[in-house]
């Protein structure tokens, strides 16, 4: 989407194969950066290869994100969740977008630009199962605010703000859906739960992160976007 605007992606990730792929499908401008975005090294090292080729960055969406389940042995319920689990978890999920942020500013004081912070529901709501992905994604929320403040009383002209999808269908459903006739009924269970009774697409995420990109959001800062087909309005808002 943001190529169709008009903008140079810089594609950032761990699956260097992947990235490059990507970078090759989207095509020119685009690029593709190797980043662990729990390394503040890497953060440097790719702050100082835009600073070279591009001289500055006008949007920085912060997107990395893991729940854990897949990539730690948890557990992750309050009463025995493991503790180096949860530490990767935020390494991800809180550390990444903090330096993501930190680096950011450097890149556009000068000139000023768009910070978007990939959060979720789960920062806004309690996940009894979940809680180093539910206190992650609340930090990412949070620190939205912080940074925007932050900006605006230096006077930098650069604009945070955080988006909150729920339901949006992303392979990181994939294992809590399972397969066959099991995910149908999974997939109707949840959508039943859903005011507007259907899961989101990324397209819908990717239409939040382009509006407060752009100039069209230029007074909106430090606020939250909820992509979630109106759950958050009303009671139902754990994801089971």
């Amino acid at each position: 989407m943001f190529c169709s605007e008009g903008a140079t992606v810089i594609v950032t990730d761990l699956l260097d194969e992947e990235g490059k792929e990507l970078s090759k499908e989207l095509g020119n401008p685009s690029e593709y950066f190797h980043l662990d975005v729990k390394s503040e090294e890497e953060w440097v090292e790719v702050t100082h290869k835009i600073l070279e080729k591009y001289g500055q960055l006008n949007v920085l969406i912060n997107n990395a994100g893991i729940t854990g389940f897949l990539e730690t042995n948890g557990p992750f319920d309050a009463e025995n969740v493991d503790l180096n689990s949860w530490n990767e978890v935020h390494q991800v999920n809180s550390n990444g977008v903090m330096l993501g942020c930190k680096y950011a500013i450097k890149l556009m004081k000068e000139k000023g630009g768009a910070i978007v912070n990939i959060s979720s529901r789960s920062g806004i709501v309690g996940i009894p199962t979940a809680v180093a992905y539910a206190s992650s994604k609340a930090s990412s929320r949070n620190h939205t605010k912080s940074v925007a403040l932050y900006c605006a009383e230096k006077g930098y002209h650069i604009r945070c703000n955080s988006i909150h999808p729920a339901a949006i269908m992303t392979p990181m459903w994939d294992m809590m859906l399972g397969t066959g006739e099991e995910r149908k009924k999974m997939i109707k269970s949840i959508e039943n739960g859903i005011p507007l009774g259907h899961f989101g697409e990324p397209i819908d995420v990717a239409y939040g992160a382009l509006f407060l990109s752009t100039n069209e959001s230029k007074y909106i800062t430090g606020t939250e976007l909820n992509i979630d087909g109106g759950i958050l309005a009303g009671s139902e808002a754990t994801p089971e």
